[in-house]
C-alpha cells in the first residue's frame, strides 16, 4: 500500500528556506558534498555531487517513489519542474489552476477540491510505491490531519536564523515519532522517522 513520505531539507534550526524563499545554502550539500554523481531525471534534470552515504540514501529514496504531492507555493518556486517531476506524476493542491496549465505532455495535475482528494489521487498514481511530499505548509497540513506516514528529513549543517519553518503550525503537539533511521553524510544528516498514529 502506498505511503505518504515527507521529504525536505532543513537547516539545523528548522528552516527550509530563507526570508526570500531562497534555498541555496540549505541545499548546498546536494551540489558540493562529495564526488559521487547523482542524476535526478525528470523534465528539468539536475546532477548532484554528494558523498557516497548521501548517494545511497538518494538512490533508495528515488527508487521508492512513484508520485509527488505538494502545494502551490512549492510548484511556483520550482517553476513546475519543467512539466514532469523526477518522482513521477505531481499533484499540486491549489485553489485555482495557474495560467498556462495544464500543459501538453505534462504530468503535473492540479487538485482544487482539497487535501484528502489530492492524497487519494497521488496514492492511486503511485500504485505500490510511495508518494513524496514537498512543501512546509503541505507537510504541516498532512501531519495535522493524521495522514502522513513517514518523514525523511535532511538536516543541513547550517543555521539560517530566520525564514520558512518546516514545523510552524502544528496541532496536537507534542507528537512523539518513532525511532529514526540515521545516515551521516558530508554537510548533512539524513533522518527518517515513522509517524505514529494518535490513538483515539
Amino acid at each position: 500500500m502506498s505511503k505518504l513520505v515527507a521529504i525536505m531539507t532543513m537547516s539545523l534550526d528548522g528552516y527550509v528556506a530563507d526570508d526570500h524563499d531562497g534555498v541555496g545554502v540549505v541545499f548546498d550539500w546536494y551540489m558540493n558534498s562529495g564526488d559521487v554523481q547523482f542524476d535526478t531525471g525528470g523534465s528539468d534534470p539536475m546532477t548532484f555531487r554528494v558523498s557516497e552515504p548521501s548517494a545511497e540514501h538518494l538512490r533508495a529514496l528515488w527508487f521508492e517513489l512513484g508520485a509527488v504531492l505538494t502545494g502551490r507555493r512549492t510548484f511556483e518556486v520550482a517553476e513546475g519542474w519543467g512539466g514532469n517531476h523526477a518522482w513521477g506524476p505531481a499533484f499540486v493542491v491549489t485553489h485555482s489552476v495557474p495560467d498556462g496549465w495544464p500543459r501538453p505532455g505534462s504530468t503535473v495535475h492540479f487538485v482544487t477540491d482539497g487535501l484528502e482528494s489530492a492524497v487519494k489521487q497521488a496514492k492511486a498514481a503511485a500504485g505500490d510505491k510511495s508518494v513524496g511530499v514537498h512543501g512546509a505548509d503541505t507537510i504541516q497540513q498532512l501531519l495535522n490531519a493524521g495522514l502522513l506516514d513517514e518523514m525523511s528529513i535532511d538536516v543541513a549543517s547550517v543555521l539560517l536564523g530566520s525564514g520558512v519553518r518546516l514545523f510552524d503550525r502544528l496541532a496536537g503537539t507534542p507528537s512523539v515519532l518513532g525511532n529514526p533511521a540515521v545516515i551521516q553524510g558530508v554537510g548533512v544528516t539524513h533522518l527518517r522517522y515513522p509517524v505514529r498514529r494518535t490513538q483515539p
